[in-house]
């Protein structure tokens, strides 16, 4: 199988370097359809669906590999040698971003810089880090998602885009109910109990932080956090509430890609 079709690649543009883009949990590459087109008269540029998500070969879903963030890495990597072309600028949302970052560390030699938007390394409070969820809560989260899918992904669609955008809402959760509820649950778990803290120290790749100011999966916490533990990294927060600032604010969130990449890359 090749990984174009398992994960639904599609390429565009052109340029010395590829950016790629990958999206958060219950979404697919369509949520970057606001900001992507922007980068394609200077990159090439690569969207895909993660495995198990969107219009990727779902067949290809394995609850062994993809059973840790890493099998998600290994995905990617495979993606980048049967599409990339030069150095890499990755840009994830959410999960996405600790799945770069997790690939960067195995390949620091294909990536440029990274972007990573709205992410966690541990959603957990554990002591005096503050993820922004107990256990508890977290327990009674994956088990809401369990017993009743719709319901779920009608409460937590309004919460991730704002409240005040009703079209944006009602498309994210279209875009949760076309998953395969039984990825959907075992995707979640590996994405909400994940732990990668300890992995920050060892990523080397220059890193952008874009949050929003009022994000309700995502604390500020966590960006500071990332910011005191991930070398060579940069903080910039969108004033916007919800998850998604590629989704409702992408000029905001383009202004900050650009000001990073013309830091990093010259």
């Amino acid at each position: 199988m090749s990984v174009q079709f398992r994960n639904n690649v599609h390429v565009a543009g052109a340029g010395h370097a590829t950016m790629v883009f990958a999206h958060g949990f219950g979404c697919d590459q369509t949520m970057w359809r606001f900001l992507a087109p922007a980068y394609e008269g200077r990159f090439r540029t690569i969207l895909y669906d993660l495995t198990g998500s969107g219009d990727s070969d779902r067949t290809a879903y394995d609850r062994a590999r993809h059973g840790s963030l890493h099998g998600h890495a290994d995905d990617l990597l495979e993606i980048l040698t049967a599409c990339a072309a030069g150095p890499v600028i990755f840009v994830g949302h959410s999960v996405s971003a600790t799945i770069g970052m997790l690939a960067a560390i195995k390949a620091p030699e294909r990536f440029a810089a990274q972007v990573m938007v709205g992410a966690s390394p541990c959603y957990i409070n554990d002591g005096d880090y503050v993820g922004g969820f107990s256990r508890e809560d977290m327990d009674n989260l994956l088990a809401s998602m369990d017993d009743d899918f719709p319901s779920w992904s009608r409460r937590m669609a309004p919460m991730l885009i704002g409240a005040k955008r009703p079209a944006l809402t009602a498309e994210l959760m279209a875009s949760f109910m076309r998953n395969d509820q039984g990825i959907a649950r075992h995707f979640a778990r590996v994405t909400f109990l994940s732990d990668h803290r300890a992995d920050l120290a060892r990523s080397t790749v220059p890193s952008l932080i874009l949050e929003c100011s009022d994000d309700p999966l995502v604390p500020r916490e966590v960006g500071h956090y990332l910011l005191r533990h991930l070398p060579n990294s940069s903080l910039d927060v969108i004033d916007d509430e919800g998850h998604c600032p590629h989704i409702s604010e992408p000029t905001a969130s383009s202004r900050a890609i650009d000001a990073f990449l013309a830091r990093t890359l010259g």
